[in-house]
């Protein structure tokens, strides 16, 4: 089993400010295997819930009944499927000195309706699939994805649980949560993504294609976001005279569902044509899980063409990071534009390579096994 000692120390630090903490991600990221892991640490006693569980979820019909005499830890996993547990929760932990760690995998919809009844009583962790500084492969974690199973399964195993798991999300888990969605044009918009993943969103042209109104992309491409599935990366608009563009790009945030969904062979994958698409998409998620989720990210482009992978506002920083394949990148027009224009207090050139090292005064070119050495970050 793969340590994550990391996540461990996180929901620690998190009980020594609040009762409660939230510990969300998608569906089969290791949610479960890392509160288990979490349990043989504590010294108090402890309780598990699986809302997935009947016998479990009819417990839970009279929360106060079955919580009430519980002392210690009380985990609820699936947490989502309650969520008018909510202030059962916030009477319990105003009232006593229990403390619940809750496991769910929709993220807008469990903020949403813990907000008000938690409001200053929850901390939230977002728990990713396996990051690349967790793992012992950079290229298997690439290809196959972060996903436990996927991650350590063969390649043709991994590619047919990602797709059953495709099958499972869409068809099985959105409408247990009561998302109602069209499973076919799901499916469809998908495949679409697939084929969109790192460009910029056209809702119009997407709605044509699968034969649904824009609207309907939009909310659809909502809910992807809000369980994890991707990211909509918005652009920046920079008060500048040069216009900017104004769609979001969109990523499939795993790179192995990506792989899957664009159908790659183990052999010819080092030559496929969306090579470069997807390592820009899985090195954005590798440097956003480094610096933290809790920072404003953007893309920069200008209708002129001058453009910038991804812009990161922390601490009063500007700082850009522009992704290449190539061994040896060189300082682009692109990129002397994107400095300039924005201001940028540093700019990294994240490649393939295992090198770290200072490219100009404010560049600096990161091999991707070296990201977690931006310190300075």
């Amino acid at each position: 089993m793969i340590e994550r000692d990391s996540f461990l120390l996180k929901i620690k630090e998190s009980f020594e400010l609040y009762n409660i903490c939230a510990l969300l991600g998608p569906r089969q990221c290791g949610k479960t295997t890392l509160a288990r892991e979490f349990i043989k640490s504590i010294k108090e006693p402890f309780y598990f819930f699986d809302l997935e569980d009947p016998s479990h979820l009819d417990q839970l019909k009279n929360p106060k009944l079955t919580l009430d005499p519980l002392n210690g830890l009380i985990i609820i996993d699936e947490i989502q499927r309650r969520p008018d547990l909510f202030p059962y929760l916030r009477v319990l932990s105003d009232y006593s000195d229990k403390k619940f760690l809750l496991l769910g995998s929709s993220s807008g919809e469990l903020l949403r309706q813990s907000s008000e009844a938690l409001t200053g009583r929850i901390d939230y962790i977002e728990l990713t699939p396996f990051c690349l500084n967790e793992v012992d492969s950079f290229q298997r974690h690439w290809l196959h994805g972060g996903f436990p199973k996927a991650y350590l399964s063969s390649f043709s195993a991994s590619q047919k649980w990602k797709k059953n798991y495709m099958v499972s999300f869409i068809e099985r888990d959105l409408p247990a949560i009561d998302i109602q969605l069209n499973s076919t044009t799901m499916h469809h918009l998908w495949q679409f993504l697939s084929h969109y993943h790192g460009q910029l969103v056209n809702y119009s042209d997407i709605g044509r294609g699968i034969g649904v109104s824009d609207m309907t992309i939009r909310r659809y491409l909502d809910v992807l976001e809000k369980t994890f599935m991707i990211r909509l990366l918005l652009p920046w608009h920079e008060n500048i005279s040069k216009r900017q563009v104004k769609a979001p790009k969109v990523y499939i945030r795993d790179s192995g569902l990506f792989h899957s969904s664009i159908g790659v062979s183990e052999q010819e994958w080092f030559v496929h044509p969306k090579k470069g698409h997807s390592f820009e998409g899985y090195a954005i998620e590798e440097i956003i899980r480094h610096i933290g989720s809790d920072t404003r990210y953007y893309f920069w482009r200008t209708q002129a063409g001058a453009e910038l992978d991804l812009y990161v506002l922390k601490d009063g920083k500007k700082i850009g990071f522009e992704i290449k394949l190539s061994d040896v990148p060189t300082i682009t027009k692109s990129m002397k534009t994107a400095m300039n224009d924005l201001n940028l207090d540093h700019l990294y050139i994240v490649n393939l390579s295992n090198d770290f090292y200072q490219k100009s005064d404010r560049i600096t070119v990161v091999g991707i096994k070296k990201i977690n050495q931006l310190s300075m970050l």
